[in-house]
């Protein structure tokens, strides 16, 4: 990066990020002009810092340029809304290979071209470790946002995507299980979906359409999130666990190369409390007809002086509730 300099960087990025429909003046000036046709956006932004969200001896530039852009879409598919527009801030070493800034920008690129979001602007800076730093917007196309707060006794809650496989596969990356060297087609499908986590954006915007009374994204661990969606909306949440029996089933495998003996625990803890795999938890009412991808995982029920978030009934046998940002463990 400090032989090529700026301007030959930017240029070598620019044709590699993608255009969406709501561009109006993309990267090139001092500013991007999207536009709104809904006369509000949705706003949202996230950071990954390397060897705290991602380490450069497991991730290509791909990676992370995927998961940046991904966990940034999954915020704003929690809303209802659809993503349109990227902004990035990308600080890296001058010693970084330019190929894995290249790499960030086709991940980048990637991760937005089935959602028609664009990537129109950003900055470019120098420091001792690659930090991406991405701000994501997003139209509501006239609905209402579904916010955490609209929960309500009675209703149902339910869950699209995945859980607890890219806890697994960081799991294996960290005991040296799993070879992040090789190209995605060809790693465990566990250590593939912690590097690029693939979520159903699409089925934010579908939860909005069947009158979905709360959703977030699942970023930090199932406990975690759904604790917010109880506090936020006054209610308590109790999960069903063996509604995760599919999920359950492909991360035993994981669970017994890491550990001898059960490991029935390893497995519920990854369900739990596992994050990053940005699936979608939504409430709907009783009698609503569920999106496609979505599964009910349990019910909300009236606050009532017991735990938040349950599981069966009863406090969850598991340590923890998953990921702090000042609390836990770095990647």
């Amino acid at each position: 990066m400090g032989e090529v300099g700026e301007e030959a960087i930017l240029a070598a990025i620019f044709p590699l990020l993608p255009a969406g429909a709501a561009t109006l003046l993309g990267p090139g000036d001092d500013a991007a002009v999207v536009a709104a046709p809904d006369a509000r956006f949705v706003v949202s932004t996230d950071v990954l810092v390397e060897d705290r969200h991602f380490r450069r001896a497991w991730s290509t530039g791909y990676d992370v340029g995927w998961r940046a852009a991904v966990q940034n879409l999954a915020d704003v598919a929690a809303m209802g809304a659809t993503p349109t527009s990227l902004v990035v801030s990308l600080v890296v070493p001058s010693d970084l290979p330019v190929a894995f800034v290249t790499g960030l920008a086709r991940g980048l690129a990637a991760a937005c071209e089935p959602v028609g979001a664009a990537v129109v602007g950003g900055d470019l800076s120098g420091a001792e470790q690659v930090v991406v730093a991405v701000t994501v917007h997003g139209d509501l196309d006239g609905r209402d946002p579904v916010t955490r707060a609209g929960a309500r006794p009675g209703d149902v809650v339910a869950h699209a995507g995945r859980r607890g496989w890219s806890a697994a596969g960081l799991a294996l990356a960290t005991a040296g299980r799993a070879s992040c060297a090789l190209p995605a087609a060809e790693q465990d499908p566990l250590t593939a979906a912690y590097l690029r986590p693939d979520p159903p954006l699409g089925a934010g915007v579908a939860a909005a359409l069947a009158g979905a009374t709360s959703m977030l994204d699942v970023s930090d661990g199932l406990l975690r999130d759904a604790g917010r969606v109880a506090r936020a909306s006054d209610v308590r949440i109790d999960l069903d666990l063996a509604s995760f029996a599919a999920d359950a089933a492909a991360l035993v495998g994981a669970a017994r190369d890491l550990r001898s003996g059960p490991v029935r625990a390893l497995v519920d803890e990854w369900i739990l409390t596992g994050g990053e795999d940005h699936g979608l938890l939504a409430t709907f009412g009783p009698d609503a007809v569920l999106p496609e991808g979505f599964r009910v995982v349990g019910t909300v029920l009236a606050s009532d002086g017991a735990p938040r978030v349950t599981v069966n009934g009863s406090a969850p046998a598991v340590a923890g509730t998953g990921w702090d940002h000042f609390g836990g463990s770095s990647r």
